[in-house]
């Protein structure tokens, strides 16, 4: 355990150590500057400042240690990266750096466009529209992606509600329904959350979406039951 820490310190040191500052090319930056695709869900943005490389990332920005023009390491995620072109479709990657064989290319990090937004972007930008459609998308690559997990936005929309946020409640438990539409919680807790906004109509039609999957709810029952003359006549 004491070598491996002596190794890491040392590779951290022996890297700073060979940092310089690198003359990029006004071509390069252009090339390079922009935002990459961490994840269906997440973006990383390069950037330089007086012809010094950052990297926006989570919130946070990242220094990287300039190795070459073309070759960095980030301490936070203990990785060596390179810029590469794809032959073929002239698209730039950020490429992660094997360290068994760091002479490889890969296509880790897609370039994307300027004005490119997440699905959790459009989401926080009260777009919620435009973050279905990212959902769905990344439904349709993974159907189990986290990024999709019922639960959380569950949690989400129960949290507006308790804030009294009735409407923002809605469109998240709204996206929520259409991202799990054989869940019988969603039609409950939608119902819920119209009801609280005062649309006891549109609550009754979500309860009965609720029975159809989960006859036995009870809470839906209660309510199906005694306004059905009031909404069905």
């Amino acid at each position: 355990m004491k070598l491996k820490i002596l190794l890491f310190t040392c590779t951290i040191f022996f890297i700073f150590n060979c940092s310089n500052n690198i003359d990029y090319s006004e071509a390069f930056i252009k090339e390079t500057s922009g935002i990459y695709l961490y994840n269906p869900d997440d973006i990383i943005e390069v950037t330089y400042e007086n012809n010094t490389l950052f990297l926006n990332w989570r919130g946070g920005k990242i220094k990287p240690v300039a190795l070459d023009q073309n070759e960095f390491f980030v301490p936070d995620m203990y990785q060596k990266f390179r810029f590469v072109q794809h032959s073929e479709t002239k698209k730039w990657y950020l490429s992660i750096i094997p360290e068994d064989d760091e002479g490889a290319i890969t296509y880790d990090y897609q370039k994307v466009p300027s004005d490119y937004k997440t699905p959790s972007t459009h989401f926080k930008e009260g777009h919620y529209e435009k973050a279905l459609e990212g959902y769905l998308k990344i439904k349709e690559q993974d159907s189990t992606s986290s990024f999709i997990n019922e639960w959380d936005f569950n949690n989400m929309g129960y949290e507006h509600l308790g804030n009294h946020d009735y409407e923002k409640a809605i469109e998240i438990l709204k996206i929520n329904a259409t991202l799990h539409p054989n869940s019988a919680n969603v039609y409950d807790s939608l119902a819920e959350a119209y009801l609280h906004n005062g649309d006891s109509m549109e609550a009754y039609i979500h309860y009965k979406k609720t029975l159809e999957i989960s006859p036995k709810n009870k809470s839906a029952q209660q309510f199906v039951t005694k306004n059905k003359i009031k909404y069905e006549n």
